[in-house]
């Protein structure tokens, strides 16, 4: 078929995206730090009868910048592309640093990770058994594969149908619970585990959320989210880990080996610069090279290094390409770069083209090109695609082969249980079967909420509580929803507890605890009498029951979600950081008549705290965040002091929202596409803080205790490298060369390996037993242009009083280097590299030197 006939295929398609058939190439550039990412789809001009794409590493354009040089939308050109599958990385397995590792059996938990699970040889082995399932497959039954049977065609959200012996795939939001199912628990959203700190919580959150997922018969769970909370507002920084790439990263990997310890595949979501809601499918996020590499890449580096089976392509377009379309992220830094073996997904109706297939997305979901449209760009126009010669043969097979290899991977194939949900229709009883996946997690849902609730403000010892006579509870976060938990579709609204965020991200709460039900357990337990009031706008009323109580609890909130659901105005972003529910009101109300007010927040992230946080009558403030189904119990324990708080802030909380470097872009220029510059750079959080000497109202890291601590004796070595293959990039690296562009290179075993160790002593010099999370920030030399400080290095470290015990934190030199854009790898800067070790961001108790 000539490219004419073929053009008139695409025509019903073009209101949706336009092809760019004679797209100006761009030549090969040796770039500076503000090279942009995501538009090497442009290196080729107008079609040639055989091009190239998979496997191209070719720079994208320069740009002193970082915004949009394009005039309009970067697509893949029409053509007939050739494919070589990337060659596997390979290197011999090197116990016990580097294990060869099966997904079902990670490496232990460890605060101080020093091992480097090697999967590659159990995917070598489900590679083997996927090409042979798949090897006397028609073309449109690999097809069938890629293309999932459209929205609410299946039993879940999204279903590739059987295939022959192949059973087919239910892929099943969200990264904290079962969506639309029953009997399945309602965890505490990702941010809250991040405020942990605790690797050994998030890895047990992932197991218990995997164990779930499939024992309702899930083999791809959506989760985890990993976009960074660049924007104070953003609806969905919730579902992810914060505004720092390393604590995002360790979060997220972390997370996925205990996912795919529990058998279901995990995806890491959405690749990539998805960090706003408004605009999220017509925004292009403009980013230099360096910034995508050091902050926005780094999770999804660090989930590949985990085995992540599945990684989803995002709905924002970035640098003028469309995420699922985009060649140089998805081919060249994920498959390539990053060595990346599983499959890529397109978020849902996020498939821009059929050629997105080239660029290298495997999967389309939910295989429609709109909701319920019946046509899809994977499905017989990716058949036809084949047949016509304009994708290849040997892309379709690759295609195919992952999808069946991380099937595989994960055993799926050894007695994996049937879908026994209905995510469409919760009345069918012939497929609800009502399976209760819930075990005994509740304890660990309670235990991670109040692990990651942070005590900000702790005034003369205000808490814990100790057996107040009298106390009171104001404001509608206290109590239970009106209508219960679920009373809202997707959680899209709050009339009680905020335990959960709203969009697709969530599930519904088998119950809910309120801090009413919580709190009165314990004053019931003590003998305290306890009042509440509901009502967020009788200020006066507030304020007069709050009068000559032994202690008035406030309790405020701040919700945000996906932007499909508006609620209050408020288009899954939040519009401002205020409290909701007139909560700076209630807090001003009850101050002004108890002088030991204390100050609960529920919220979804920071909040602007100015008009009350110095009031000498606001005596203690707990940032309790989006705790899940046990949050009034959670709140209870951190009140009471039967959990000693532990939990450090992921992001800063500003005096002013001016103070952020990101701000939201709410103003829609009028053109295709909407341009959103991230010219903050590598200045994003606290590192813009230091850099530009704004002083936060509390910053990245803080949380205060019921005990106190203190450091003594840190030191620096250089660890032995057990890496003798690759001595020679080690040696390399050492003398300021930047790592090698090659496949796998940014995942390297002597990139990652244990390289430094940074030991000193922690003591609690306070009354009671407690956890310290030291931190380590690392200080590069002026000449490197990073920030002040970076954050490279947590752990945990529980002591009793009068105690002291050794710590260590290990450092790669990954962990030391810099994205070197003209080289294209990572490289040590010159110059010394200095550390510090302490409590928060800017609360440094030990500095030193890293050797060499």
């Amino acid at each position: 078929m000539c490219a004419a006939a073929m053009l008139s295929k695409l025509l019903p398609l073009v209101s949706i995206l336009p092809f760019v058939l004679c797209a100006p190439a761009l030549s090969s550039l040796s770039a500076p730090s503000s090279a942009l990412l995501g538009s090497s789809i442009t290196v080729f001009s107008a079609p040639t009868p055989s091009a190239t794409l998979a496997n191209s590493t070719t720079s994208a354009s320069a740009s002193t910048s970082g915004a949009s040089t394009q005039s309009g939308i970067i697509t893949v050109p029409l053509s007939s592309y050739t494919f070589n599958p990337y060659p596997t990385p390979t290197l011999n397995p090197r116990p016990p640093v580097f294990p060869a590792t099966d997904p079902l059996y990670p490496p232990v938990v460890s605060c101080d990770p020093q091992v480097v699970p090697d999967f590659a040889p159990a995917w070598a082995t489900a590679f083997e058994k996927a090409k042979s399932f798949i090897s006397d497959y028609t073309i449109e039954e690999k097809v069938n594969i890629t293309t999932g049977v459209g929205w609410a065609n299946g039993l879940c959200v999204g279903n590739i149908p059987p295939n022959r012996n192949f059973p087919g795939l239910c892929l099943e939001d969200s990264p904290l619970a079962i969506r639309f199912a029953d009997f399945a628990t309602a965890f505490p959203a990702g941010i809250q585990v991040a405020s942990t700190w605790n690797r050994a919580y998030m890895r047990a959150r992932g197991l218990a959320l995997g164990q779930e997922f499939k024992g309702k018969g899930v083999n791809i769970a959506l989760g985890p989210m990993m976009n960074m909370g660049r924007i104070a507002q953003g609806g969905r920084n919730w579902e992810g880990f914060g505004a720092d790439p390393f604590l995002t990263g360790e979060s997220a990997y972390e997370t996925i080996l205990g996912l795919q310890q529990g058998g279901v595949q995990a995806t890491a979501k959405h690749f990539i610069n998805n960090e706003q809601e408004h605009f999220r499918t017509s925004g292009s996020s403009n980013v230099d090279d360096r910034t995508q590499h050091e902050i926005y890449a780094h999770p999804f580096l660090r989930s590949v290094m985990a085995g992540v089976s599945s990684v989803m392509c995002s709905y924002n377009l970035i640098n003028d390409t469309y995420a699922c379309n985009n060649d140089k992220m998805l081919n060249d830094i994920l498959k390539r770069e990053y060595g990346f073996q599983g499959f890529v997904q397109s978020d849902w109706s996020a498939t821009m083209s059929t050629l997105s297939a080239v660029a290298g997305l495997d999967m389309t979901m939910p295989g429609d090109i709109t909701f319920d449209s019946g046509d899809s760009y994977f499905g017989g126009n990716l058949t036809d695609y084949v047949n016509e010669g304009y994708i290849s043969k040997a892309r379709l097979d690759d295609m195919a082969t992952r999808i069946i290899a991380a099937w595989y991977f994960l055993h799926q194939d050894e007695n994996y249980p049937a879908t026994n949900f209905n995510a469409f229709n919760q009345s069918d009883e012939v497929n609800n079967k009502h399976v209760n996946v819930q075990a005994d997690h509740y304890k660990l849902v309670r235990e991670i909420g109040a692990a990651g609730t942070v005590l900000l403000k702790n005034d003369n010892g205000t808490l814990p509580l100790n057996k107040p006579r009298n106390l009171v509870l104001i404001g509608s976060d206290a109590g239970p929803g009106k209508s219960g938990p679920n009373e809202f579709a997707d959680q899209g609204g709050s009339d009680g507890i905020l335990a959960m965020g709203w969009g697709s991200g969530t599930g519904n709460f088998p119950y809910l605890i309120s801090p009413l039900e919580g709190v009165q357990e314990r004053a019931r337990q003590d003998g305290s009498s306890i009042f509440w009031d509901f009502d967020d706008w009788n200020t006066a009323l507030a304020g007069n029951m709050a009068f000559g109580q032994a202690a008035a609890l406030v309790f405020i909130n701040s919700d945000s979600g996906e932007d499909y659901i508006t609620v209050d105005g408020n288009q899954g972003d939040r519009n401002n950081l205020t409290a909701w529910h007139n909560g700076d009101n209630i807090v001003l109300a009850v101050a002004a008549q108890n002088n030991n007010t204390i100050v609960v927040v529920n919220s979804v992230g920071p909040l602007i705290m100015e008009s009350w946080i110095e009031h000498p009558n606001v005596t203690a403030v707990v940032w309790a965040g989006i705790q899940g189904q046990e949050a009034g119990n959670s709140i209870a324990d951190v009140l009471y002091g039967t959990y000693n708080p532990s939990g450090r802030l992921p992001y800063t909380i500003a005096k002013d929202p001016a103070d952020y470097a990101a701000q939201l872009v709410t103003e829609d220029s009028g053109s295709e596409i909407v341009n959103i510059d991230y010219t903050e750079g590598l200045f994003i959080d606290y590192r813009h803080f230091d850099q530009a000497n704004i002083t936060p109202r509390f910053e990245f890291g803080f949380g205060l205790s019921y005990t106190t601590f203190s450091y003594s004796d840190a030191d620096a070595c250089t660890i032995q490298s057990l890496d003798s293959d690759e001595q020679d990039l080690i040696t390399a690296w050492e003398n300021g060369q930047a790592s090698p562009t090659a496949e796998g290179s940014s995942t390297a075993l002597w990139l990652h390996e244990p390289a430094f160790q940074v030991t000193f002593t922690v003591t609690n010099t306070g009354p009671v037993a407690g956890t310290e999370i030291p931190q380590l920030y690392i200080h590069h030399p002026s000449s490197a242009g990073e920030p002040p400080s970076v954050l490279k290095g947590f752990t945990n470290v529980d002591i009793s009083p009068g105690e002291t015990k050794s710590v260590s934190i290990t450092l790669s030199r990954y962990d030391l280097s810099i994205w070197d854009v003209v080289a294209q790898g990572w490289r040590k800067p010159d110059g010394q590299i200095s550390f510090s070790v302490g409590t928060s961001s800017r609360d440094f108790r030990l500095q030193g030197v890293i050797p060499g």
